[in-house]
């Protein structure tokens, strides 16, 4: 492969603007883009930027770094290219492959070649590694720049079939007529040399997070330049990043989204709205529009299977001070890990859950208790954050389960029972904790659960009610229209009365005084001519409230709520004082019906439910619903049990160091 006479033509590289121009030609043109030549033009400009770049020292006061960008020159990069060329095309001999497309021999011979072509020397966790100029200059790659070289060197070759698959944290190729074959081209740490060629089935039957369950990110070239670009890293140190990396990193992922080549790519997408936090271009989507995509993106394409989505927004949210929303990300980012097998391979993923449960939900459980900022006092008495705290923990028990090595240990365990302790007692009483299976249980546990779900026994319907008009009284009014529609919801409510009794008396052999009283008034007043037939009666015990009469058609209507009292439901009434306070409650609108909510949705804002499917989990659910204090030792105890984690054996080197294509490390940003 030649460089082009188009792609010279934008040398001298001066700018940041000429960059994006070399990347924009090379995606629009006809044919594929020349990975190789972009490669190493981003990594010529990464090293100069970050590896190379003198910081003004610690004891000057001014920190301004100046801004530079290097000057980069056709003759460079084409040096460079040539070599790489030669490399490949000196160390396989296509005449030994006759195929059209590309077999694991011929992958398996390109990877050897780029493998023994690395330094010998170890370098876990180096930065600045993962391009071609890194792999010709200095002999150094990283798992991604490896896999990177691999399918480069194959395009170099002429085999159009072989492309790149990534995980969140690992990469290996896709090759063959229809992309259906799979082989491991990179490392994870020493002696897994032999892994090279090997097809991944075995981590992904073995539900490794590191091959997300068979669903990676399968590129296309132009997706191949967007892992390359998405890949760069703008670190000059621990603590400063180059302004002029991370700029050109951000121009050139506009670009890539502006194609269309981000569509199918979360973690870029996460990268993106990261940068636009940082520093926002005028016209684009804002950050959080663009952390919402990658996981909607994730849950079409990938089956919700990525778990990074969740946390970028988790992130995005603790950053701007959104606890609440922040949780819940964080809740649904174990959702989706508990579907894996823990290993020592997710070192990455294992540190961002420790980060989250060691050190940013305790600052924030701090934050809400003493009111440190505006609005957080609300979290800790909040039923939902209390249940999406639940989700969380349960679902990085389910992580544990299955898995070779156990995840939690003290450490986790002091810090969750901190966290549930924070909140407030009676936060407890108004959630409903559920153990996944427990209906199926109790179905085949006996005579006890049986009664319990047994529904009340129906009354009898009551008899007959001749109503005669009274004698002597004058002419007879006429009956009310609708008298006999107004008689069964009476004989309705009644019903329902004694079902509320029957349940109480099933707990409590005192029942509510008021159902007894309100039955009795009901009664009478069915067998009140008069009061069915509008003209009121001051001797019932309705008489006592402030209207002396009452409109029966008002009290004994079905306008709201589906009741037959309007504004008032059987277990409001079950709490005033007396029946004559009913209606005053019914007057004053104290208790409101669920169609006066502004949300119409009472019972989910105030009582809301949690389903756990960890065995740790569902063994401390009633510890974790007691509305008194939590015995700390008996969950503490339950959380390490290792009894709980059902340990096997694998033939899998677990000792393996993770240096994949990394989530971008995010700079701390604070917020007051």
């Amino acid at each position: 492969m030649v460089i082009a006479d188009l792609l010279k033509t934008h040398f001298p590289l001066q700018n940041i603007q000429d960059v994006v121009e070399l990347f924009r030609s090379e995606l629009t043109r006809d044919g594929e883009p020349n990975l190789a030549i972009l490669s190493i033009v981003l990594g010529a400009i990464e090293n100069t930027l970050t590896v190379n770049r003198a910081l003004p020292n610690e004891a000057e006061c001014e920190r301004t770094i100046e801004p530079i960008f290097p000057i980069l020159e056709l003759s460079t990069v084409e040096a460079l290219h040539e070599k790489f060329v030669t490399l490949i095309k000196g160390s396989v001999d296509l005449s030994e492959f006759s195929e059209k497309f590309a077999t694991r021999d011929i992958v398996k011979r390109i990877s050897d070649t780029v493998w023994n072509t690395l330094t010998r020397s170890y370098y876990k966790d180096k930065a600045h590694i993962q391009s071609l100029y890194s792999y010709l200059t200095g002999c150094k790659l990283d798992c991604f720049g490896v896999a990177l070289a691999v399918v480069v060197a194959c395009q170099v070759m002429g085999y159009r079939d072989v492309h790149l698959a990534l995980s969140e944290d690992h990469a290996w190729v896709i090759f063959g007529e229809h992309g259906q074959e799979t082989a491991e081209v990179t490392w994870h740490g020493k002696g897994n040399e032999d892994k090279r060629g090997q097809p991944i089935c075995l981590g992904v039957a073995e539900k490794s997070w590191l091959y997300l369950n068979g669903h990676p990110v399968k590129c296309s070239r132009h997706m191949e330049v967007a892992a390359m670009v998405s890949g760069i890293n703008p670190s000059i140190n621990a603590t400063t990043d180059s302004l002029e990396m991370g700029s050109l990193q951000q121009e050139l992922l506009w670009l890539l989204y502006d194609l269309g080549h981000l569509a199918r790519y979360p973690m870029s997408l996460g990268n993106l709205g990261d940068l636009e936090e940082i520093c926002p271009s005028p016209g684009r989507p804002p950050p959080l529009a663009l952390f919402q995509q990658a996981i909607d993106v994730a849950r079409r394409h990938y089956a919700g299977a990525h778990v990074y989505p969740h946390t970028y927004l988790g992130g995005y949210y603790y950053r701007q001070g959104l606890y609440s929303q922040a949780l819940s990300c964080w809740a649904d980012a174990t959702q989706t890990i508990k579907r894996y097998n823990y290993t020592r391979e997710d070192e990455e993923v294992y540190k961002e859950f420790m980060e989250i449960n060691n050190e940013l939900l305790p600052h924030i459980c701090k934050m809400a208790a003493v009111g440190a900022v505006d609005g957080q006092r609300g979290f800790l008495s909040d039923p939902e954050c209390y249940v999406n705290l639940l989700r969380l923990f349960d679902g990085i028990c389910g992580w544990e389960e299955g898995s070779q090595t156990p995840v939690l240990h003290i450490g986790w365990a002091k810090n969750m029972i901190f966290c549930l302790s924070k909140f407030e007692a009676g936060v407890r009483g108004k959630i409903e904790v559920h153990a996944e299976g427990e209906e199926e249980e109790d179905e085949k546990d006996g005579s006890d659960t049986e009664i319990d779900s047994k529904p009340p026994s129906p009354l009898p319907p009551p008899p007959d009610i001749t109503i005669k008009a009274p004698e002597n009284d004058g002419p007879t009014p006429p009956p009310h229209a609708n008298g006999g529609a107004d008689e069964e919801k009476i004989r309705s409510t009644i019903r329902e009365l004694a079902s509320k009794v029957s349940s109480s008396e099933s707990q409590n052999d005192t029942p509510n005084p008021n159902i007894a009283a309100l039955a009795q008034a009901c009664g009478e007043s069915i067998l009140n001519p008069e009061f069915l037939l509008g003209g009121g009666d001051t001797t019932s015990p309705f008489a006592n409230t402030s209207e002396t009469k009452v409109d029966y058609k008002e009290f004994l209507s079905s306008t709201s709520s589906s009741s037959p009292f309007p504004g008032l439901t059987v277990d409001t009434m079950l709490q005033a004082d007396s029946p004559a306070e009913m209606l005053l409650i019914k007057k004053s609108g104290i208790f409101k019906t669920e169609s006066d909510s502004p949300n119409n949705n009472t019972h989910s804002k105030h009582h809301v439910s949690v389903t756990l499917t960890s065995q740790k989990m569902k063994g401390l659910k009633d510890l974790l619903k007691v509305e008194g204090k939590l015995n700390a030792s008996a969950i503490k105890l339950q959380l390490t049990a290792q009894s709980q984690v059902d340990l096997k054996r694998s033939k899998v080197n677990t000792d393996w160091d993770v240096s994949g294509p990394r989530k971008r490390t995010r700079k701390s940003i604070e917020h007051t």
